[in-house]
């Protein structure tokens, strides 16, 4: 365990140190984060106290949207720990986003980023291999350039429904199964979405603690 640990942290020293140019200049141009489109089908609010009208179970929203179809960059990963997999594809992607790429130029940030996870059969663990997907911006969409990094994937993906639900902090492996199993008992029994395979959307880069996160069921087709 100790030599586990010990690898984990030396990787994510270097993955932050390799980050650091890539980070920065996403910082410049952080202003300029466009948003993955997309449309609201349906919400559940907050429910409301009769008695004092504060807001209660606020963390119990969730929202039913659609996106359409378009390109995204992949990367997918398999280190031992979930966020380090993560770490390491959004390192090899900002690469791309931001010079080392067909065109050499900055091509501007969306949000949010998906990592795509899927449960062991037992759905107690996280599987190793994470898929991370950041989406072209509009103006690429049409002609993405072409990543030097040959790990990173151009993939045109299908219209996707997904119910969504929001939470805030790191993502281990510990924090995304509660949050799944969350998400499970606010929905109750229902046919409608997938099990086992689930996605994590990021509003910000991994090196942010406290950052906005999304929990994504996918809805059946």
């Amino acid at each position: 365990f100790c030599a586990a640990a010990g690898a984990s942290l030396v990787s994510r020293v270097l993955c932050l140190a390799d980050m650091a140019g890539p980070i920065a200049q996403m910082a410049r141009h952080r202003h300029a984060r466009e948003p993955v489109p997309y449309v609201s089908l349906s919400s559940c609010s907050p429910l409301t106290c009769l008695v004092c009208g504060l807001l209660q179970c606020e963390e119990a929203a969730y929202e039913e949207r659609r996106y359409p179809a378009g390109k995204w960059a992949c990367v997918t990963m398999g280190e031992p720990m979930y966020e380090q997999s993560i770490s390491l594809s959004f390192m090899k992607l900002m690469r791309y986003i931001c010079k080392e790429n067909s065109v050499g130029c900055h091509l501007g940030m969306t949000v949010p980023v998906l990592n795509e996870i899927h449960l062991t059969k037992e759905g107690t663990e996280l599987e190793c291999e994470v898929l991370t997907a950041y989406y072209l911006p509009g103006a690429f969409q049409q002609n993405p350039p072409v990543p030097m990094d040959p790990e990173i994937h151009i993939t045109e993906r299908a219209p996707l429904r997904v119910m969504t639900r929001v939470f805030y902090g790191t993502t281990t492996e510990e924090t995304i199964l509660r949050e799944i199993s969350l998400f499970w008992e606010l929905l109750g029994p229902t046919e409608a979405v997938l099990r086992g395979t689930y996605i994590v959307a990021s509003y910000e880069n991994p090196s942010i603690p406290q950052r906005r996160n999304e929990i994504w069921f996918i809805c059946q087709p």
